[in-house]
């Protein structure tokens, strides 16, 4: 097998394009490539010519001769998500760009975000020639979750930022960072300077468990975690206590795996990452040994992905155990035994049954409790316990898994429980919302009212369109799709010409929002945390507060700003307060 797909993986399909012998499965064009955990190489087919190593954003592509011990078992995944395959076309097939008329003069586009699905959109619309992007976004720095929700030990994935910087650099793009829709500017004015606009907005609301002392200090979420230790700026001064051996985690998926693997992780291998500073302070002085995942149902019905799954399990300085067994249905034991359980099922369960044994007394380890739910979170003015009950699975008449409280109940000591079980997205001002399904109602990307009625030049891409699903890649097809009918409408003459010019727009940023980051001003920003970091071997040191980042992007290359340099900030915010 020459090339392997490995755990960092994003999923946007360029290495599937590269490929002179449409090797790389499943394609765009395929019906299980919205819902693939990963993308594989077909051993059979590759040509070993390492077009799709280059063509990777993230890296996630390796000759098999280069893996490291911990990427071996992606040979044997790569393999075995192969079978003969039906007759294909030589490549594989690419969508043909809709062109703007170039008679309505250069399409001119609002994008408001800068995650993947804005930057990825954004990069459709310059396809167009003479094309015009403004990018408005509410926090002063861009990238979204590739730059707050990305794990700092995962330097791989974090790659796909390098692609967002070319982006950047295209003609027509810019920047509003530290501008927010409907307080700063409304979504009449970004009309009134552009064809359209279009929402990448995400989805940033964190379900809640509905249970006693859900809010006590020392309660919180996964979300609000992982962005203080990626430094996002609304949550630098987030209090997290972790002065207990254990912590609990509801919900195991790949952000819960995130949260288990860096409260573990030895704090000195973090610290050659870009993990803020105040939190690598934090995790030096931690006492947590061990981070307890719950999960309402069983190994089968886990969120997790196959490739996190698998790093996590071959990490040699972490113990990964289940405790109380997989707990698997009739249903998916029937289906392993026979051989027709789906592939990607079934190795998550062969990696679970073949963990290796724990390596001694006095390591840190991630427990995987199936069949678990929360019932109550205990302590008196901060957490100190949670008290589980034990499912049973029952098979409902639909074939759906369901949890059925027992009359098991558990208590496990903790000083911090986090909740990750799903996420919601957040009204956006001016639009409408489906309060069911938590998205702007559209049709493949056109707003649409909740009663149907179409709302004019006004599009989404990402979360926010189609719900939390999909990873950082299928935001790149997400948004192609929503772009295409963009064009398709102002080619049809649905798109009114905006009114005022786009430097007109710049003026009105500035006057209503004195702090904005232009283009030039992050890529300031950028340049000194690259530079802050590489004093130290660190790939970057984040700058988390505003005022500073500002200051840079407005100082001369090599003037150092006034801004605290590490340490660990007061604790003004309390989970649960």
């Amino acid at each position: 097998m020459p090339h392997v797909v490995t755990r960092s993986c994003c999923g946007d399909a360029s290495c599937v394009f590269a490929c002179p012998v449409n090797c790389i499965h499943p394609t765009p064009d395929e019906p299980d490539f919205a819902t693939a955990e990963m993308l594989y190489i077909d051993p059979v087919s590759c040509v070993d010519c390492g077009a799709c190593v280059s063509a990777c954003p993230v890296g996630a592509i390796k000759p098999h001769t280069q893996l490291s011990d911990a990427e071996l078992p992606f040979i044997e995944i790569n393999a075995v998500f192969h079978t003969p395959p039906a007759p294909r076309p030589k490549q594989a097939p690419v969508t043909a760009i809709e062109r703007a008329d170039a008679r309505r003069g250069p399409l001119r586009v609002a994008v408001v975000g800068s995650g993947p699905a804005a930057l990825y959109a954004a990069d459709e619309i310059l396809k167009q020639d003479g094309a015009q992007v403004s990018v408005i976004e509410r926090l002063p720095t861009p990238y979204g979750l590739a730059r707050a929700g990305v794990a700092p030990d995962h330097p791989d994935t974090r790659k796909v930022v390098d692609l967002f910087a070319e982006i950047e650099r295209q003609p027509g793009f810019d920047y509003h960072l530290g501008v927010e829709v409907g307080v700063d500017v409304t979504h009449d004015e970004l009309l009134a300077h552009h064809h359209a606009v279009l929402y990448a907005t995400g989805a940033s609301l964190d379900r809640r468990l509905g249970i006693e002392g859900e809010d006590l200090p020392g309660s919180g979420t996964a979300t609000a975690f992982v962005a203080w230790y990626n430094g996002h700026p609304d949550h630098t001064e987030l209090d997290v206590p972790l002065d207990a051996e254990r912590v609990v985690l509801v919900g195991n998926g790949n952000v819960a795996l995130d949260v288990a693997r860096i409260l573990t992780t030895d704090p000195a291998r973090l610290a050659g990452t870009d993990i803020a500073d105040h939190a690598l302070a934090s995790l030096v002085d931690s006492k947590v040994r061990e981070v307890v995942l719950l999960a309402r149902r069983g190994a089968a019905q886990a969120a997790y992905t196959l490739p996190e799954l698998t790093g996590l399990a071959m990490r040699d300085d972490i113990d990964l155990v289940v405790e109380g067994g997989l707990h698997l249905d009739a249903e998916t034991l029937r289906r392993l035994a026979d051989g027709t359980l789906e592939k990607m099922l079934e190795q998550k369960i062969r990696v679970l049954e073949n963990l290796p044994a724990p390596r001694g007394a006095g390591r840190r380890r991630v427990v995987l409790r199936f069949a678990t739910s929360p019932v109550r979170i205990l302590g008196e003015g901060a957490v100190a316990a949670v008290e589980t009950v034990e499912n049973d699975l029952v098979v409902d008449a639909a074939g759906e898994v369901r949890a059925v409280a027992s009359e098991r109940t558990s208590t496990h000591t903790a000083g911090l429980v986090l909740r990750s079980v799903g996420y919601r997205g957040r009204p956006v001002d001016g639009l409408p919302f489906d309060e069911v399904a938590a998205v702007v109602p559209n049709d493949d990307g056109r707003v649409r009212t909740t009663t149907g009625e179409p709302v004019p030049a006004t599009y989404v891409a990402g979360w926010i369109k189609r719900g939390p699903s999909g990873y950082i890649g299928t935001n790149k097809t997400d948004a192609e799709e929503t772009v295409r009918h963009l064009v398709a409408d102002f080619n049809a003459g649905r798109l009114a010409a905006p009114g005022e010019s786009i430097e007109a727009f710049g003026g009105l940023v500035r006057r209503r929002a004195p702090d904005v980051l232009d283009l030039d001003g992050w890529q300031r920003v950028d340049r000194y945390e690259r530079a802050w970091g590489a004093r130290d071997g660190r790939p970057r040191r984040k700058l988390v507060e505003r005022e500073a980042m500002v200051e840079v992007s407005r100082t001369p290359t090599g003037t150092t700003p006034r801004h605290r340099r590490g340490g660990r900030f007061a604790g003004a915010l309390r989970f649960g307060a």
